[in-house]
C-alpha cells in the first residue's frame, strides 16, 4: 500500500509504458541483471574503493537487510547526509531495493541545525553521517542533535574518506556490516514507488521536497544512453555531488546503460585533472565551471586529448561558443543541458548537432516529454514560437510532486497541466530551445527586461574572461540596474570599457549594457557549483563589494 499522495496518474502511466518511456525495471533490478549477466565488471568506484557488479549487488542486499532488521518498511525515508562516496549510491539502490525514498539532498553547506530541520520534515527514519562534516562541523556535531527526532530508527555513522587512494573493494562499510551474497530477503518489484526525495536546494526561498520514482528517473537516463549510444565500456564521471540532481542523473545513467559510475569525492578535487584520465572516464557531467576547468589544464600540459572522454554534459548556466570548439578540438563533444530537479536533464543538444546549435540552444526534450512556451504574464496563454515566454514542460520524467506540500504541487502547474519551470525561453526555427534567463533571475531596469545569461554568454566570449555573473543592484530611480562581475584569466585584467565595447560588437543592446562592473578572484557558488547571485546582490548590499559604476558610451 503507497500512503504517500502523488500525481501518480494511472492512464498517464499506461501510456508511457505503451510508448516504452516506462518500463516494469527499478534501479535495483538493473544492478540485480547486470550482475547476473556481467557479474565481474565494475560498477561503482570513488577514491577508497572500487567494485564489481557482483559486489555492488551484495551491499546493496546488506544495507537493505540492516534498514530492514531495523524496522523500515516501504514509504520510509532514509536520509544521507554525506560528500559524494560509494556508500552514498549504494545507499539509493538500497532504498531502490526496498521501496523506500532515499533523500540524499542534504548538502554540505548546511548547518546541523538545518539538516535537524529537514529530517523533521521528510519524517526520516534512517540517517547516514559523517562526523566532521557541514557548515558548521568546528562548533556542532549531529549525531549529538538527533534526540527529538521521534520517527528516527537507525542512525549510521561513517568514517570519513581516508587520503589514501584505493581501487580495491573495502573489506567492511558502514561501520561493521559485509556484503552478503544471494540475499533472501525480498525486493519492491514497483517502479512507480517514491525512490528519491529531492529538497531543492533554497537558494530563492524554503527548499521544496521533489518526489521521482524509479520510472521518472530512468526515462531521462534511459533516453539518453539511447542518443548518446553509451553502453558497457561508458565510465561516467559527475562532478555534481549525489547531494544534487545531476549526480543522481550521473549515477542513473551508469546503471541503465551497465557501465561504471565514477563517484568524484572532495579528495579528488584538488587533482580533478589526473583523477578523470586515471579512471579511463568516457562520459563528464558538471558545469562550465568544470569544463573550463578541465580545458585550461589541457592547454596547459600541451595534451591532445582528456584522456578518454567523449562526451560532456554542461547545464548551469550557459556555454561559451569557445568552451564548445575548444572542447570540440580535443575530441570532446559537448552536451549542451538544461534541466532541473522537478524534471532531471530533459533538454539537450545530440550528438549530431552543429557547434552553433550547441553553444546557442539547449536542444530538443529528451524521448517522452514536451515543451511550449506560455506567456509569462499569463501562463495559460500559449506563445509561438519566436517569442520568449515561461518554459513549460510535461511529461515521463515529471516529478510526483512536492512532499507534503499540495499547495506549491498545484501553483507549479498551469490550467492545461503543463509544469511550469520558472525558466524564460524561446524556440528557434528547428524546434531548439534557448533559454534567455529565469523569471527570478530578470534584472528589470526602469520597467525595461534585462536577460542576465544573454550579457553573460556574450561576455564568456571576451579572450580575458574566464568566468562572468550579471546580476541587479538596487537603484533609486530605475528600480534595478545591472552588474556585471569577472573572474579573469590567468595573468590577464579585465578592463571595463574594452568589454563594454566587446558587448556592444557582439550585439548587446545598449538598453541592456552594465552599468557596473567588478573583477573577483572567486564567486560564491551552490553546492551544484552554480553561481549564488543572491549572495552577490547581498555582498554589494552589505558593502563587502563595491562595484565601480561604468557607462557605456557607443
Amino acid at each position: 500500500m503507497n500512503t504517500i499522495l502523488t500525481l501518480q496518474d494511472p492512464e498517464q502511466a499506461r501510456s508511457f509504458y505503451e510508448r516504452g518511456w516506462w518500463s516494469s525495471d527499478t534501479l535495483y533490478m538493473l544492478l540485480r541483471a547486470w550482475a547476473d549477466r556481467t557479474p565481474d565488471c565494475f560498477a561503482l568506484r570513488d577514491t577508497n574503493g572500487r567494485l564489481t557488479y557482483r559486489a555492488a549487488l551484495g551491499w546493496v542486499d546488506a544495507i537493505a537487510q540492516d534498514l530492514h532488521d531495523s524496522g523500515l518498511r516501504a514509504g520510509d525515508r532514509v536520509s544521507v547526509w554525506l560528500p559524494s562516496r560509494l556508500e552514498t549510491a549504494l545507499v539509493f539502490l538500497a532504498c531502490s531495493r526496498m521501496g523506500y525514498a532515499c533523500n540524499t539532498s542534504l548538502h554540505r553547506d548546511y548547518t546541523c541545525s538545518d539538516i535537524v530541520s529537514l529530517l523533521q520534515r521528510a519524517g526520516s527514519s534512517a540517517f547516514f553521517a559523517q562526523p566532521g562534516y557541514g557548515a558548521d562541523a568546528s562548533k556542532n556535531d549531529i549525531f549529538s542533535m538527533l534526540g527529538g527526532l521521534s520517527k528516527l530508527k537507525k542512525v549510521y555513522r561513517l568514517d570519513p574518506l581516508k587520503e589514501q587512494r584505493s581501487d580495491r573493494e573495502p573489506e567492511t562499510l558502514f561501520g561493521s556490516l559485509s556484503r552478503v551474497a544471494d540475499s533472501k530477503l525480498p525486493f519492491s518489484a514497483n517502479p512507480n514507488r517514491l525512490v528519491y526525495l529531492a529538497y531543492t536546494s533554497g537558494t530563492t526561498g524554503q527548499p521544496k521536497g521533489v518526489m521521482h520514482s524509479d520510472n521518472t528517473i530512468l526515462a531521462n537516463s534511459r533516453a539518453m544512453v539511447k542518443d548518446w549510444s553509451f553502453d558497457r565500456n561508458t565510465v561516467v564521471y559527475s562532478f555534481s555531488p549525489l547531494s544534487h540532481n545531476i549526480g543522481i542523473v550521473g549515477l542513473a545513467v551508469g546503471i541503465a546503460a551497465g557501465g561504471e559510475v565514477v563517484v568524484h569525492t572532495p579528495l579528488d578535487a584538488p587533482r580533478m585533472f589526473d583523477r578523470v584520465v586515471e579512471t579511463g572516464a568516457t562520459f563528464l557531467l558538471g558545469v562550465p565551471t568544470h569544463a573550463l576547468d578541465l580545458l585550461a589544464e589541457v592547454r596547459r600540459r600541451n595534451m591532445k586529448t582528456l584522456g578518454k572522454v567523449t562526451a560532456f554534459e554542461i547545464g548551469g548556466s550557459a556555454v561559451p561558443p569557445t568552451l564548445v570548439s575548444g572542447l570540440f578540438e580535443i575530441g570532446v563533444m559537448t552536451q549542451n543541458a538544461f534541466g532541473m530537479t522537478e524534471n532531471h536533464s530533459f533538454l539537450y543538444t545530440r550528438p549530431d548537432d552543429t557547434p552553433e546549435v550547441i553553444a546557442s540552444t539547449c536542444g530538443k526534450p529528451t524521448d517522452g516529454m514536451e515543451t511550449k512556451l506560455w506567456r509569462e504574464s499569463n501562463p495559460d496563454e500559449e506563445l509561438p514560437a519566436g517569442e520568449v515566454g515561461e518554459l513549460g514542460v510535461r511529461g515521463a520524467s515529471l516529478m510526483l510532486g512536492y512532499f507534503g506540500d499540495q499547495a506549491a504541487t498545484e501553483s507549479s502547474f498551469n490550467a492545461h497541466g503543463w509544469f511550469m519551470t520558472g525558466d524564460l525561453a524561446r524556440l528557434d526555427a528547428a524546434g531548439n530551445v534557448q533559454i534567455v534567463g529565469r523569471k527570478k533571475d530578470l534584472i528589470i531596469r526602469g520597467g525595461h527586461n534585462i536577460y542576465p545569461a544573454k550579457i553573460e554568454d556574450f561576455t564568456m566570449r571576451y579572450k580575458a574572461v574566464a568566468k562572468a555573473a550579471a546580476f541587479p543592484v538596487p537603484d533609486e530611480r530605475l528600480g534595478e540596474k545591472v552588474c556585471l562581475a569577472v573572474i579573469p584569466r590567468p595573468n590577464e585584467t579585465v578592463a571595463p570599457m574594452a568589454l563594454l565595447a566587446h558587448l556592444n560588437d557582439h550585439g548587446l543592446s545598449k538598453f541592456d549594457m552594465p552599468e557596473y562592473f567588478i573583477s573577483l578572484e572567486a564567486f560564491p557558488l551552490t553546492a551544484s557549483g552554480k553561481v549564488l547571485k543572491r549572495r552577490l546582490v547581498e555582498m554589494v548590499k552589505e558593502g563587502a563589494l563595491t562595484p565601480q559604476p561604468v557607462r557605456w558610451q557607443g
